[in-house]
């Protein structure tokens, strides 16, 4: 199923998007969203957004976009509101901040009324020959990546044990799979394969109160960032993908979906990768 692509900037679609779930075809009842609540940490922009409205498409009543910078998560909440009719909100937070991130998970409860799906997509690269990486930097990026992960899990269990369950989607990366060629970004793959396993064992732990814990592994996408890095390295990233070229932002949506809804109830403990045949190599 092929869902919009919108932008802060992008005009919105109509209204008829969330139409009642009993209108919906049967096969794609399932995957609606309608009355759910979410939570998508880095949700402002790139990935993050692009997933956050899939979700508000099948229906949600209301999201929570969590970033650190409100100079893009003010604009993406009130796209998402404009576009979808989706209650919308901002929560600036610093994702390694663990009693920030308690605090806004219990605003966002009482907010809302509950919280049923959380998507933690925030996530930093850098890219350093092994034996010169600053240590700063790499315990920074595992905070970042590894540990905001884990907080915004951590904080919103409380919440989705009290209501019965819910879906925790962890934002992986084929890096976490193989080692990317040719950048050096030693700490990104090791997050990244830190989140995988890390979700492995939540889903573990929590199948008990039905809270489903599940991850989606990216391979190469064509975002903004792509622009900053060696176009030598995004030539060699296209010639390597079987499908040969870049995943657009939009082939997210259908993964997040599926996992964020009732079409996945007997799903949890799994990584998705969306990477074009790239580990399959």
């Amino acid at each position: 199923m092929v869902l919009p692509v919108p932008t802060p900037d992008a005009p919105a679609p109509a209204a008829a998007m969330q139409a009642p779930v009993s209108a919906l075809p049967m096969a794609f009842q399932q995957f609606a969203l309608n009355g759910k609540v979410a939570v998508v940490t880095g949700g402002a922009q790139g990935l993050g957004y692009s997933m956050a409205a899939s979700l508000c498409s099948a229906g949600l009543v209301g999201i929570a976009i969590l970033d650190i910078n409100p100079l893009v998560g003010e604009p993406a909440a009130i796209s998402l509101n404009e576009q979808f009719g989706t209650n919308a909100k901002f929560f600036r937070v610093d994702v390694t901040d663990e009693l920030m991130m308690k605090s806004t998970f219990g605003a966002i409860n009482d907010e809302f009324g509950s919280i049923d799906v959380v998507v933690c997509s925030a996530g930093v690269v850098d890219n350093y020959n092994a034996e010169d990486y600053p240590y700063a930097k790499f315990q920074r990026l595992m905070n970042i990546n590894l540990g905001g992960s884990f907080l915004a899990a951590q904080s919103a269990f409380p919440y989705m044990r009290a209501n019965g369950g819910g879906s925790i989607i962890f934002i992986g990366s084929m890096s976490g799979h193989v080692v990317n060629f040719p950048q050096p970004q030693i700490a990104y793959n090791a997050s990244k394969a830190g989140v995988i396993h890390m979700m492995k064992s939540f889903a573990v732990e929590w199948a008990k109160y039905k809270i489903r814990c599940n991850s989606i592994s990216p391979g190469y996408m064509h975002t903004g960032l792509i622009e900053s890095f060696d176009q030598n390295w995004v030539n060699t990233w296209k010639s390597m993908t079987p499908m040969a070229r870049m995943g657009e932002p939009h082939e997210l949506q259908g993964a997040a979906l599926w996992l964020a809804s009732n079409a996945s109830t007997f799903v949890t403990g799994t990584d998705v990768t969306v990477d074009g045949g790239y580990t399959a190599m």
